[in-house]
């Protein structure tokens, strides 16, 4: 009869010695991102530890470039953190990190084929068609982007503040007419002047 108190006994201590040495279990999503929105910074290195992993290959898929998926991944979580927007009833915390990722970085593309077009405007504005055709190599797209931010700099506020959310933010005209709340005609009319002038301005360039 001993032996079997003593069996049990030290089952018994066994199985409380198990229960004290497991770890914690690990807080869900939701419970997380409800930190999160409490502002518990804790809660975003969480999140990002768990996820950045998936976050940084999507963007790279769809960047093409190391520097701009890890750049666009810090910027995914640093969106999560100034407006957690996520809801638990519309899917996981990895679906919806997805889904933001794969909008901002579509985002980037429009803004970046929006800015080479401005450049590739300048150009052609810079230098006729019948000119040297090597005139143009000895510029380079850094210079002449730094240029074109000086021109932009001299333009009437309201002609810059058109062409710069249509070049350097990738809005089409319909969404700069929603965002400045004017008409449509003003603001095509405002980045047909803004162009104009920002080219004449950018003929000292070749002088």
């Amino acid at each position: 009869m001993s032996h079997r108190l003593l069996g049990y006994q030290t089952a018994v201590a066994h199985q409380n010695i198990d229960c004290q040495t497991m770890p914690p279990a690990e807080p869900s999503d939701v419970d997380v991102f409800r930190d999160l929105h409490a502002g518990q910074l804790s809660a975003l290195n969480i999140l990002y530890h768990r996820y950045s992993t998936p976050v940084y290959r999507l963007a790279l898929r769809l960047l093409g470039s190391p520097e701009d998926a890890a750049d666009l991944t810090h910027e995914v979580f640093l969106l999560l953190w100034r407006k957690p927007s996520y809801d638990p009833a519309r899917g996981s915390m990895l679906v919806f990190l997805m889904m933001m990722t794969r909008s901002q970085a579509l985002n980037r593309i429009r803004t970046t084929k929006s800015q080479q077009r401005l450049l590739e405007q300048c150009k052609q504005a810079i230098i006729p068609l019948d000119d040297t055709p090597g005139l143009l190599e000895d510029l380079s797209l850094h210079e002449l982007a730094s240029h074109v931010r000086q021109a932009l700099a001299k333009l009437p506020s309201y002609q810059r503040e058109v062409l710069e959310l249509a070049y350097y933010q990738g809005l089409s005209h319909a969404e700069i007419t929603e965002r400045l709340a004017v008409p449509l005609g003003t603001v095509k009319s405002r980045s047909r002047q803004g162009l104009l002038k920002l080219r004449q301005l950018l003929k000292h360039v070749m002088n």
